[in-house]
């Protein structure tokens, strides 16, 4: 067979990502809090759960498909958000929403989006059997700022809103403070119009200028300046949801679950599922990969609500590894940005089908022909001594 150069492995994708990107954007998906210890663990953590094959199964049928509240899907694999896509793409979001609908994957729009919700969702609209479309909010310092965005998510049929918890303050990202992202002229922030304006200067936003104050007097003079758009610093259990709960019927999704106690806490206080997430490596360096902490966070959830999974997934191997230790479902970020660099909404779909297809393959090789009878069982560890492994 003719060799055609198309890339077969994620890892691949992200390389010609690189290549076509300009610096600065591939630098502001691709980097991590602080010395970047938590993204690197996100993957490196995949690497030591070994996956234990059983043989002489009937492998000859395969259901790899999932379903989360009521919605089937053909794989347990759905897109993250993720800010601002046309820097990664000139179709952006719609790409991946296209890509998404073409799949029957669900995806989540960011609301710091470079495409609007509205467009979006007219995506969705046109095929008969759509996938769901979620929708990600921060809360700022005052949360009514936000009621006419999920009133417009609600009216073009969103099913879920995804509120992202663990951002009171932007992270220590090292190379966004050394390379403040701005977005080039004819770009904004989509659905926000007031910020539309072609006029206004380009300039970091409040949330990077507080990242990047050297001192208590710099910060302070940012949170004054901004006012009430900074990211709420205050979000509580009771309040917040509850303010949620009376402001829209569309179900609410926690992202940014990283403890047994906060899993426990979502229930109580009503969450309809969480996504265990440590924002990419994003935020707060030093802390758990997320795979090591969606054990014992699914032990916790005991099947009550949907556990979502976020974080280093790179191989199908990987969703099955989630899976494995409870996933319902597993998002993937910046390997959709990378299909998107790489090929549009084509690349997209490249990069959920390689994912698919070696889900598919591990399913085979490890003998489980259905993704609900992937159980923590299938997963080992080495021994500490090196050899030997150690079931889980």
């Amino acid at each position: 067979m003719e060799e055609t150069g198309d890339p077969i492995t994620v890892a691949e994708i992200q390389g010609i990502a690189k290549h076509k990107l300009p610096s600065n954007v591939y630098n502001y998906y691709a980097c991590g809090a602080d010395e970047e210890k938590a993204l690197a663990r996100n993957q490196a953590m995949f690497d030591r759960l070994l996956i234990r094959p059983r043989v002489m199964m009937d492998v000859s049928h395969i259901d790899t498909s999932v379903s989360v509240f009521g919605r089937h899907y053909p794989c347990p694999i759905a897109f993250a958000p993720s800010a601002m896509q046309k820097l990664a793409g000139p179709a952006g979001e719609t790409d991946v929403a296209v890509a998404a609908a073409n799949l029957n994957l669900n995806m989540t729009l960011s609301s710091q989006s470079t495409t609007s919700l509205e467009d979006i969702a007219q995506i969705r609209c046109r095929k008969q059997e759509a996938p769901d479309q979620w929708f990600q909010l921060y809360l700022t310092k005052d949360p009514q700022q936000s009621i006419s965005l999920i009133k417009r998510a609600s009216a073009m049929g969103y099913k879920a809103l995804v509120l992202t918890v663990d951002t009171p303050i932007l992270g220590n990202r090292i190379n966004e403070r050394k390379t403040p992202l701005v977005l080039p002229e004819g770009l904004s922030l989509a659905n926000f119009p007031e910020n539309a304006d072609s006029a206004t200067p380009r300039r970091p936003t409040y949330e990077r200028l507080l990242l990047d104050a050297r001192t208590a007097a710099e910060a302070e003079e940012v949170i004054k300046t901004a006012g009430p758009i900074l990211h709420s610093p205050c979000l509580t259990w009771h309040e917040s949801i509850s303010w949620l709960r009376s402001v829209t019927d569309m179900k609410i999704i926690l992202k940014g679950i990283m403890t047994e106690e906060d899993a426990e806490l979502a229930i109580k206080w009503g969450a309809d599922a969480l996504i265990v997430s440590n924002h990419g490596g994003r935020q707060l360096d030093g802390i758990p990969s997320t795979i090591e902490v969606l054990p014992a966070i699914a032990q916790a959830v005991r099947g009550r609500i949907p556990v979502v999974f976020d974080g280093g997934v790179r191989r199908g191997s990987d969703v099955f590894k989630a899976v494995a230790l409870g996933a319902d479902l597993v998002l993937i970020g910046r390997p959709v940005l990378w299909g998107l660099a790489y090929n549009g909404s084509k690349g997209v779909e490249t990069v959920a089908n390689i994912l698919e297809r070696e889900l598919y393959r591990t399913m085979v090789l490890s003998g489980v022909t259905n993704i609900r009878n992937i159980r923590q069982s299938s997963l080992a560890v080495a021994k500490r001594d090196g050899f030997g492994v150690a079931r889980l």
